[in-house]
């Protein structure tokens, strides 16, 4: 078949990327080449499939001036929720990830070259850190909007990132790049080489990239230097204040009349006050530094006329670090007279029973450190059979391997020892200097990895020769174990530091499975029937952990005529059970909670489930493709999509938990006859006001999202010079969970303080401008504003119920000073926008996940080629 203009057209309608053919294959008059397209393993001579793909040029990345592609992957309109990126400083442990539709970054399914990734990252990691991916190294990145388990397994619920690297590379490319906030914090440089040469029967490729980022505080920015807390004026408006935590500096005590006080540094106490909570902000990063390697290496050696053999290696390591508040401690004591009587004028008398909590600036920050190795190997062969066929088989092998410190803590077994023994005096404020808390600090160390073994072969060929084409077809098996381990700390497992004891974890499963596609053309050359194709595909899977299962694919491409194009997928998918999800031990998480006379962090008990059995899904996109002959350089695609999973993994709302299980009027424990609460196992401690209870991972129940995606492109010449628009919009109409209750909650529209922001709008609008030796362009990225999930029973008692629109500038240029230099430069929110508050906030005071926290960025850089 020969590829039309609207083939290109699919590819060519996708926003902010003006490299899209780079993917369309050099053609002679002889023969076309085919080629895979993520989503089908069948190879085709257009671009032409059912799915809907947005393909990332290198040029494009490079524009963004981005030296991680979580920076543009982010960016993308089919974003959304928690995207663990540098400015997540409070639990991101360094990663970066990437999550379509808002379904959660373990729902994306992350290739290499076509082929799964290694889980990386800290600890027994259910993802893949996108730090891994050498950002030089990469040709294109393809995006599957689509689900597509039936083609490559588990996890590809939401979609698909493939990312393709460049194996046919020849001669030396290098790049410097440079880049600071407005503010001048937050520098970040990358070099990087990728060499690559031919010979005779084949070629190598080696890359290297270096990159060092440095931080920035949330003490530098107004907008995060404190945390902002709400409170009821006199005159019954909600007004802001500096707030903070309520472990403070110089200890606070909770007597068992529910006493609370603050200590003073001449060891007295007073009347604990809003104005006595601690600013944990002005010691937290906003944007977290790392130091990373990425060492790449891809060769092909043509064996014979008909066998090529290809190996690939990348390794890299990850040095991270996150910096937050001293650490909260906090224990119960019997009060006596060997401790004084400070507390007695308060009410509070000898033998009673209270809760202590400190924040320990007497002895500094709490440092968080990650080394993170991960190293990936495929080794294989492909090659055309007698028939024409395709054949391929390899090995692919990943380790990840982690190790994570926390430096600064306190071992708090010790200190509730030497209290009870009476020679440690908590309501001494000399027992909390430096020098004598010495021998109580400690640095937690603790271990992890992942590890993936796989081998798979498959064929692909013509089947038959029908009237309206050829039967395309693919087939092909995979074996593949996992296992996943996370070691500890020693005191930190023995429950010696402050926090309950924290369970190790270690694992593994094993799986097999089976694959069949088929691309059937129904219709050819007919009237408004130019092209009319069937695609199907199933995958039959047997794991070792939870048996066996099938999943399929069905999809419709029609053709009108060469300007318009419908497209539909029908589908089922699923996500298998991580090993940390499956296997992972018990511990500690302190949650925000509300709860009358309790204090606002629940302690959580969280960990793993061996029971859990796969999340399902059926998925459907529906779409239109248009290249109006009337209008020259102008494309547009439109699809809808429809995901709903069923048999979803996740933990309970904390505050459901507290509002269902605990009377708000008494205390008491009530609806113990439900599952819920019989999980949790609810404790409320009335004296010291500390709520506990499970949160442990469970199949909870459903979640569903729908929307549209509109892309329009537009293509011209004007002045001498070549121009492009592209506009990339997508439509959140529903993101709704269904818990074990089967109470509904939409998201759509609103900002979470965990889970991200679910817009209903984003959309990105680039113009570019080519010249004879230069190029330019300019991004115009919005947000739509949310509701504030927290508010949204009564909005009224909330200061920020809602966000604006948020709208982010961004331009660049680049310059070819002769055929081997080019330099370039670029500024990120180039108006300098603030990410906005809103009640029910994350970190920061907004949320890292869904906005920028650095404000105006530049960035430049140097490009030698030879």
């Amino acid at each position: 078949m020969k590829k039309t203009q609207l083939g290109l057209a699919i590819i060519a309608a996708v926003p902010l990327f003006s490299s899209m053919q780079a993917v369309a294959a050099d053609t002679s008059a002889n023969e076309i080449e085919k080629i895979e397209i993520t989503g089908s393993r069948i190879k085709r001579a257009d671009m032409e499939t059912a799915s809907p793909v947005t393909i990332i040029g290198a040029d494009d990345i490079k524009a963004s001036g981005a030296t991680s592609i979580d920076g543009v992957l982010q960016k993308m309109t089919a974003t959304g929720g928690a995207m663990t990126n540098p400015g997540v400083n409070n639990g991101s442990g360094g990663n970066a990830s990437i999550n379509l539709r808002g379904l959660g970054s373990q729902r994306t399914l992350v290739l290499l070259n076509g082929r799964r990734m290694i889980n990386s990252g800290t600890g027994a990691a259910s993802t893949v850190d996108l730090n891994t991916i050498p950002v030089s190294m990469i040709k294109q990145i393809e995006v599957l909007k689509d689900g597509a388990s039936a083609v490559y397994g588990t996890d590809a619920v939401a979609g698909v990132v493939n990312i393709i690297l460049k194996k046919d590379f020849e001669g030396l490319d290098m790049n410097l790049q440079s880049g600071i906030s407005g503010q001048g914090d937050a520098e970040e440089s990358s070099i990087d080489f990728t060499v690559g040469t031919s010979f005779d029967r084949g070629n190598i490729v080696l890359g290297v990239q270096y990159t060092d980022r440095g931080e920035a505080s949330q003490a530098d920015r107004d907008f995060s230097s404190c945390p902002v807390s709400e409170r009821k004026a006199e005159d019954g408006s909600i007004e802001l204040y500096c707030g903070g935590s309520s472990y403070s500096a110089g200890g606070h005590v909770w007597g068992p009349d529910g006493e609370s006080l603050q200590g003073n540094p001449d060891d007295s106490f007073k009347d604990f006050t809003d104005e006595d909570k601690y600013n944990y902000s002005a010691d937290s990063y906003l944007f977290t530094p790392m130091k990373r390697l990425n060492l790449t290496g891809l060769a092909n050696f043509e064996y014979s006329d008909d066998t090529n053999l290809f190996s690939e290696f990348t390794y890299s390591k990850r040095w991270s670090g996150q910096q937050m508040a001293p650490q909260p401690v906090w224990f119960d004591f019997t009060y006596d007279e060997s401790m004084g009587d400070s507390l007695v004028e308060h009410g509070i008398e000898y033998g009673d029973e209270v809760s202590y909590g400190r924040r320990m600036t007497d002895t500094g920050t709490r440092d968080f450190s990650q080394v993170v190795d991960t190293v990936r190997t495929v080794i294989g062969a492909e090659g055309v059979l007698d028939n024409d066929w395709s054949w391929d088989a390899a090995v692919n092998f990943g380790r990840n391997d982690s190790v994570d410190r926390l430096s600064n803590l306190h071992n708090m077994g010790s200190i509730q020892d030497d209290i009870e023994n009476g020679s440690f005096n908590p309501l001494d404020q000399d027992s909390w200097a430096l020098e004598n808390m010495k021998d109580y600090i400690y640095t937690e160390q603790n271990t992890g990895g992942s590890q993936l073994f796989m081998i798979s072969a498959s064929v692909a060929g013509e089947l038959m020769e029908v009237p309206a084409g050829y039967v395309g077809f693919a087939a092909g098996v995979e074996s593949r174990s996992e296992k996943a381990w996370f070691v500890p700390d020693s005191l930190t497992s023995q429950g010696l530091a402050n926090d309950p004891k924290v369970e190790a974890t270690g694992g593994s499963f094993d799986v097999n499975e089976a694959f069949v596609e088929i691309a059937v053309p129904l219709l050819a050359d007919k009237f408004l029937a130019e092209q009319v194709d069937l695609s199907a595909a199933i995958r039959a899977f047997d794991y070792s952990t939870f048996g066996s299962d099938t999943t399929w694919k069905l999809g419709l491409t029609w053709k009108m005529n060469d300007e318009i194009m419908f497209r539909g997928v029908a589908s089922t998918a699923f996500r298998a059970p991580t090993v940390n999800e499956l296997y992972s031990g018990d511990s500690p998480s302190y949650n925000q909670i509300t709860f009358p006379g309790a204090q606002d962090q629940a302690e959580v008990t969280v960990g793993g489930n061996d029971q859990l059995t796969p999340e399902e899904a059926d998925t459907l996109t529906a779409g239109l493709v248009y290249e109006p002959s009337w209008f020259d350089g102008l494309s547009m695609t439109v699809d809808y999509y429809d995901i709903a999973i069923t048999n979803s993994i996740g933990t309970i709302d904390n505050q459901y938990i507290v509002d269902n299980c605990l009377d708000a009027n008494t205390g008491n424990k009530i609806n113990e006859n439900t599952e819920i609460c019989k999980s949790a196992d609810i404790e409320f401690n009335q004296s010291t006001g500390r709520i506990a209870f499970n949160n442990q991972l469970q199949n909870v129940g459903s979640e569903t999202t729908k929307g549209i995606d509109l892309n329009l492109t537009y293509k011209f010449e004007a002045a001498g010079l070549d121009w492009s628009t592209a506009l990339d919009t997508s439509f959140l109409t529903e993101s709704s969970i269904v818990d074990v209750e089967g109470n509904e909650t939409d998201y759509s529209g609103t900002i979470t303080a965990n889970s991200g922001g679910f817009a209903d709008v984003k959309s990105n609008l680039t113009v570019s401008v080519r010249g004879k030796d230069w190029d330019a362009s300019y991004k115009i990225r919005y947000i739509a504003g949310m509701d504030s999930f927290t508010c949204l029973e009564n909005p009224s008692d909330c200061y920020a119920p809602t966000v604006p629109s948020m709208v982010y500038h961004d331009m660049s240029g680049s310059y070819m000073m002769s055929e081997t230099v080019t330099v370039a430069a670029g500024i990120n929110n180039l108006f300098d926008k603030e990410p906005p508050y809103f009640t029910g906030n994350q970190d920061s005071n907004t949320s890292p996940y869904t906005y920028d926290v650095l404000g105006r960025y530049l960035h430049a850089s140097v490009n030698v080629k030879f």
